[in-house]
């Protein structure tokens, strides 16, 4: 979905909504894909100009691991956005980069829930440490906005298919469902149109 900047715009105004400035044409998709071999990529990845990075990573199960990926993510973008703005890391001069910002979307049930979560706390029991990464935490969203229809739509979509498994009864009832709370509706009653039920419900997580 966030592929599409229509959708990604809304998503940095959720994360940002006291920038009212920031167009479709000032963002740029940075995800990590690997298409042809098997290595790391991320959920959703974008820049904003040359000033602000922002990784975001979906996660239905809690594990702290993901704090360890978060940080591998970041390098590899990094790593890219040198190379794109040939930088050379071995050069005496500063690098220039986009201030790095990571999030993520929290979907499953947790009693306990963090604002943020770090490295040096979860690996090192606070310790101070060489190294630390700081991942901000989202758990609902707010009211109406894209990330929580997002999380409203997959808690749907994760209970049809405990109930119908991956089916197109599961997807028929999710849009029923979302059609009725008023979520999401633009993007999947168009994603779905001649879209295998089980490539559906793949796509979508």
């Amino acid at each position: 979905m966030f592929k599409e900047k229509k959708y990604l715009i809304q998503l940095y105004r959720a994360i940002h909504p006291e920038d009212t400035e920031a167009t479709e044409e000032d963002l740029q998709d940075v995800t990590v894909s690997n298409v042809l071999v098997n290595d790391i990529y991320n959920d959703v990845g974008f820049r904003i100009g040359s000033t602000l990075l922002i990784l975001i990573e979906s996660q239905s199960t809690w594990t702290s691991n993901i704090i360890f990926r978060a940080l591998m993510y970041l390098v590899q973008t990094y790593r890219e956005y040198f190379k794109e703005t040939k930088q050379d890391i071995y050069n005496s001069k500063k690098l220039r980069m986009p201030k790095p910002e990571i999030y993520v979307i929290y979907i499953g049930d947790r009693k306990t829930k963090p604002e943020e979560v770090s490295f040096s706390k979860e690996f090192f029991g606070g310790d101070e440490v060489c190294l630390d990464l700081k991942v901000k935490m989202i758990y609902d969203g707010k009211e109406g906005d894209i990330i929580n229809q997002y999380v409203v739509f997959t808690k749907v979509c994760n209970e049809q298919v405990k109930i119908y498994g991956r089916t197109r009864k599961a997807i028929k009832e999710t849009i029923r469902i979302c059609k009725d709370r008023n979520v999401l509706k633009e993007y999947h009653y168009a994603s779905c149109k001649g879209t295998n039920p089980t490539d559906y419900l793949t796509k979508q997580h």
